[in-house]
């Protein structure tokens, strides 16, 4: 689709709206930081990226410290699975680059310090995503020190945005073993024929005597206080030379975990087991629920950040996160932070299990979840061929959330991921024969509906510059600074006669250029961030027009956002409000004036969108 340049009227908001940027960069006021903290959830657009694939700032820390071959220090810039060098020195000096996209907040994945390398002989990979934690207190020294986060925020207060950080209450990285399986993969073993009462089967060993388990009447101080041996399921132990390697100190007695083998992601297990053999820690134990709101809100203390996002956050149970997420929304306000932002990783794959998301947000009271629903809903519409009800049907869902459409609209919403893999991937993956100009027309509609529709858009670093991928995980997960690893060098950038053998970060890539434009249009209008949606029109059966309504919170302005996901040029009629007669070009082509009170004719070309807006108080 041939981008359209938008009309003066949008223009003079754009203005407005660098001269603000423009206007917050320097050293933060009190009262500029008020400023920033006062800004609701859902007015933010994230920027989310492991720092260790952002950039290399500092090429003395990529081995963090260590000496020896790439099992000791984990740095390998020639494999996709160890250290890169990305650090937080390296996203300091790119500060520009993520502001000018229209971010306004940076979701940093975790870095705290991790366990460098593990993994059985001949699987091993490094720590570089952040998720293997040994000391939750201290910033990992491959990515830098606590000095150099402090700069960061500094930095990012100056210009008036806001960082999430990514934490995990789940599980710390693999260190505990246990006697029966020490080299190999040990299977889940129940609660039922592995009780806390017997030491290996309910005819073993009586231990735990008094201890009445697990159960939500159970989590107390006193009952847990009887949980004194760990070895009622299998023989947990700390290997030689890491019994003082996580921090703080408690977390090294295996006491403290399930320890009951690998999690199937099913059942008890999905709660119980160990994540690919993490040490899946007694999140029902008090103990351990105060030992991480004291770690937690101890970052809160330190550096003031504005959130957190919440990995694993469906593999621990419902009365941690109900003691929990209080608890850090009390220290944020005391802090004075009164729009702490917490979002928690709630897997689904499906566009129509809202419902799972959404028994996160009542049963487990998290204010909010990523909106995976979202995301597999864009993905099948644009990437697919499913029909655009499938969209409609998502956003009738809303109502399920705790909070309903207010929920929904702080829930970030995404299209590609460091997990499941970018959106482009999925555009070639279900079209292999599609060319590369349709290609980059589906991904540029896709961010549309990101930056458009309700949500707080969140964009995964590198889309912004073509990044494809050959799947999820380690494969979608490439540096923005030039790499070596053999299988990012041999894919393809859309828009871009580029490679990965060097730098990206061109601020005039198509999809640079277009994210900035929305983020833009967004932030200027209260309708696209803040706003009430209504669907208007979709289509069954085919791909093809999907509109909606979102309406100015104050004003009650009316905005008519309109996409077409089939390959044919669309004209159609979308129904308005009868007293939106009226209308500007924010985005793609809108007709000037109303066909007749309550219906708005819009022609959209292949894969293409609009915003329109109602004259009137905006």
């Amino acid at each position: 689709m041939k981008e359209r340049t938008p009309v003066v009227w949008y223009g003079s908001w754009a203005i407005r709206i660098l001269a603000l940027l423009t206007s917050s960069i320097g050293v933060a006021s009190a009262a500029s930081l008020e400023s920033i903290r006062a800004r609701a959830p859902e007015r933010e657009v994230i920027y989310f990226m492991l720092p260790d694939r952002f950039e290399n700032g500092d090429p003395t820390n990529d081995r963090g410290g260590l000496k020896g071959d790439r099992l000791r220090t984990g740095f390998d810039p020639t494999s996709k699975g160890f250290y890169n060098g990305g650090d937080l020195k390296g996203l300091i000096s790119r500060l520009d680059y993520i502001q000018g996209l229209g971010a306004t907040a940076i979701w940093l994945g975790p870095i705290y310090k991790n366990k460098p390398v593990q993994g059985a002989p001949g699987q091993e990979s490094a720590g570089y995503h952040g998720y293997w934690i040994t000391d939750f207190t201290t910033v990992d020294p491959h990515f830098g020190t606590d000095d150099e986060l402090r700069q960061l925020i500094d930095a990012l207060r100056a210009r008036g945005m806001k960082i999430y950080l990514d934490i995990i209450t789940n599980h710390t990285a693999d260190v505990i073993a246990y006697r029966e399986c020490p080299t190999s993969e040990c299977p889940y073993r129940a609660r039922a024929d592995y009780p806390y009462s017997r030491r290996g089967g309910p005819a073993g060993e009586p231990i735990n005597e008094g201890f009445a388990g697990d159960g939500p009447r159970h989590q107390t101080t006193e009952n847990f206080a009887k949980l004194t041996r760990a070895d009622f399921a299998y023989t947990p132990f700390v290997p030689r030379g890491e019994e003082s390697v996580k921090v703080p100190g408690w977390l090294n007695d295996p006491i403290w975990y399930h320890n009951r083998g690998n999690t199937t992601f099913s059942g008890e297990s999905n709660d119980m087991g160990d994540f690919v053999g993490l040490d899946d820690l007694m999140t029902e134990n008090p103990r351990v629920v105060q030992g991480f709101i004291d770690i937690f809100g101890n970052w809160i203390d330190r550096y003031g950040i504005d959130g957190f996002r919440i990995d694993t956050a469906k593999h621990v149970n419902d009365e941690f996160w109900r003691a929990f997420t209080p608890a850090m929304l009390d220290r944020a306000k005391q802090r004075g932070i009164p729009n702490f932002h917490i979002f928690g990783e709630v897997f689904t794959d499906s566009p129509t299990d809202v419902s799972l998301l959404a028994r996160y947000t009542r049963s487990a009271g998290l204010p909010t979840v990523l909106d995976f629903a979202f995301a597999a809903a864009v993905r099948e519409t644009i990437a697919g061929d499913a029909s655009t009800d499938m969209l409609a049907r998502l956003f009738a869902d809303d109502v399920l959330y705790e909070g309903g459409a207010d929920t929904a609209l702080r829930s970030p919403t995404f299209i590609s991921n460091h997990d499941f893999g970018r959106f482009s991937h999925f555009i070639f993956k279900k079209r292999p024969n599609v060319s590369l100009e349709e290609a980059l027309a589906r991904v540029k509609l896709a961010h549309a509906m990101l930056l458009t529709l309700r949500g707080v858009p969140t964009l995964y670093s590198g889309d912004e510059q073509g990044f494809v991928g050959l799947g999820g995980d380690q494969s979608a997960r490439q540096p923005l600074f030039a790499s070596r690893v053999a299988e990012y060098l041999a894919q393809p950038i859309l828009g871009s006669s580029t490679t990965h053998a060097q730098d990206h970060f061109n601020t005039d890539h198509p999809l640079y250029t277009l994210i900035a434009r929305l983020s833009t249009l967004r932030t200027a209008h209260a309708a696209l961030h803040s706003g009430r949606q209504e669907t208007r029109r979709y289509t069954e059966g085919k791909p093809g027009i999907f509109a909606v309504s979102r309406f100015d919170p104050v004003s009650g302005g009316e905005y008519v956002i309109a996409f077409n996901t089939s390959a044919s040029p669309i004209v159609t009629q979308v129904q308005v409000e009868t007293t939106s007669l009226t209308f500007d070009s924010l985005e793609g082509r809108c007709e000037s004036k109303a066909s007749a009170p309550g219906s708005l004719k819009m022609s959209l070309p292949a894969f293409g969108f609009a915003v329109c807006a109602a004259r009137g108080d905006r």
